[in-house]
């Protein structure tokens, strides 16, 4: 008969030891387990690490990464480079810092960067371009009404010549970067992340102030600037709720920014840009015209973005935004809130 070592398993599978009642050092006492639980839950949920912490991850490495550009851009760009095309170098280093971290969490929670709502298919396709439509109007009504009430005119070309295009196409183009990386860092990853533990209006109310905050310390800014931000950020997640990605946001960020800074040629969010269509100017109360801020400070944006709020809700009734398997299904199904 041959002799059974100690720590061998016997003729059913079962060690010795386990039978004859000493403890399997394999197995985990559920004493032990229980206490480690609270810790262990704080940091992973049934789907894996929770929301907010994927959530500090994506923002801490966003710093990380926007420093490093910061640092190493200078040393490759062409030298002489300044003025507006200083501007742009840096709105593309803010856009990188953006995406790179989106796609290191992507690639650990095997998602795309579509899951986060710039799906590929949609790269400037109808969406975007509705989107330039809309903003192009909502700007135009918050210009006119201010211009109704005798407090704004046009006056001359500040350009001319082929320096007209020049500059548009620019700022179109300069437009385009800044929606592609306000919309993403603020209703991308982020977005997408704090909905599944908070859910989503009270991440889009959390993201939108935020959003606000980071136009603090621009030039000129006002309290009231300041919450027309973040308004104009609610309505953004609006149209990334009811649309499903964020396409249209991005293109009425752009043609916005691009119609109030170059077409009309008055402040955006405190600032003035060079090489501007016309030569306007304001006059009357700063409550109306915005003063310093822009349009964006004037009490009338209240007015224009609840009517752009009410205007799209009937356009576009159905909510198709998911934060779940997303990655999956290219087709979210709409439903009805």
């Amino acid at each position: 008969m041959d002799e059974v070592k100690e720590g061998s398993p016997t003729a059913d599978g079962i060690p010795l030891e386990t039978q004859l009642g000493q403890p399997d050092p394999t197995l985990i006492d559920p004493l032990q387990l229980s206490s480690l639980e609270p810790a262990h839950t704080i940091f992973v949920g049934p789907e894996g690490l929770r929301a907010g912490w994927r959530f500090l991850l994506y923002v801490g490495m966003w710093r990380v990464f926007l420093v490093l550009l910061r640092t190493l851009v200078p040393h490759f760009q062409p030298h002489g480079v300044r003025g507006i095309w200083q501007d742009l170098i840096g709105e593309l280093e803010f856009l990188a810092s953006a995406f790179l971290p989106a796609l290191v969490m992507g690639a650990i929670e095997k998602r795309s960067l579509g899951s986060y709502g710039l799906p590929w298919r949609g790269t400037f396709g109808k969406a975007f371009w509705v989107g330039m439509a809309w903003g192009i109007v909502a700007i135009t009504i918050l210009v006119l009404a201010i211009g109704g009430l005798g407090d704004f005119s046009l006056g001359g070309l500040a350009l001319h010549g082929g320096r007209i295009l020049k500059f548009a196409a620019f700022w179109g183009g300069f437009f385009v970067i800044v929606g592609l990386f306000e919309e993403f860092l603020l209703r991308g990853y982020t977005q997408f992340t704090l909905t599944q533990g908070i859910g989503f209006w009270p991440a889009a109310l959390l993201l939108s102030t935020f959003f606000a905050a980071l136009h603090v310390g621009n030039p000129g800014e006002t309290w009231m600037g300041l919450l027309a931000v973040a308004v104009i950020g609610l309505f953004f997640c609006l149209t990334l709720r009811r649309t499903g990605n964020l396409w249209f946001a991005v293109g009425f960020h752009a043609s916005w920014d691009w119609g109030e800074s170059y077409l009309y040629s008055v402040p955006d969010s405190g600032g003035m840009v060079t090489g501007h269509l016309m030569r306007s100017s304001f006059h009357g109360s700063r409550w109306l015209t915005g003063g310093s801020v822009g349009p964006e400070g004037s009490v009338l944006v209240f007015v224009v973005m609840a009517l752009t709020w009410l205007a799209f809700d009937r356009a576009y009734p159905s909510v198709r935004y998911q934060t779940k398997d997303v990655h999956h299904s290219q087709t979210p199904h709409p439903y009805h809130e």
